[in-house]
């Protein structure tokens, strides 16, 4: 991965490196018991929980693991969500896939504009062949979302994950270099 942070752009969005100054901004969303349900984690409950997610951010970033972009609207530079890859490994050329967006700004099409450019981001950059997106069977609307990407539901994985206290199942869905 490059070792300046790479700057996307769509025609609504930026998506850039989130920092310190957005953790105010992030919380808003990290915060909505209905934004993180499907994501694994809980809510956060102070700033100081959303800058351990930035560092987050910067640790998978500096280990070559992932990389995660804050999700800006260009007419207010504000991070309304994030999106990117985590997981990654090189060697088998494929990465999971993972967003989340701030509530208001869901149906406007802005997960999906989003995810677009971070899947070209890595099937070109990253040279990636494979991506992966894990999603609770409970999550129809990030099913339609990565199903209108392209994504194929591969099978469920039963327990796969251990989180919040209770074993959680999630589709398996990927997208190959040679589906676009």
């Amino acid at each position: 991965m490059e070792t300046v942070f790479p700057f996307l752009e769509t025609e609504r969005l930026i998506l850039r490196e989130a920092t310190e100054e957005d953790a105010k901004d992030m919380f808003v969303y990290l915060s909505d018991h209905l934004v993180v349900k499907h994501m694994g984690i809980s809510a956060c409950e102070s700033v100081e929980e959303v800058l351990d997610e930035i560092e987050w951010y910067k640790s998978i970033y500096k280990n070559r693991t992932g990389i995660r972009w804050g999700i800006t609207l260009k007419d207010s530079g504000k991070v309304i969500g994030s999106c990117g890859f985590l997981n990654r490994n090189p060697r088998h050329f494929r990465s999971e896939v993972g967003y989340e967006l701030s509530r208001e700004h869901w149906g406007k099409g802005i997960a999906n504009e989003a995810l677009e450019r971070v899947l070209k981001f890595g099937f070109e950059q990253l040279e990636l062949e494979r991506i992966e997106a894990l999603i609770e069977p409970k999550n129809l609307s990030s099913q339609k979302l990565v199903e209108r990407q392209g994504f194929t539901r591969e099978g469920l994985l039963r327990h796969y994950e251990y989180t919040n206290g209770k074993f959680d199942d999630l589709y398996m869905y990927s997208i190959l270099k040679g589906d676009l």
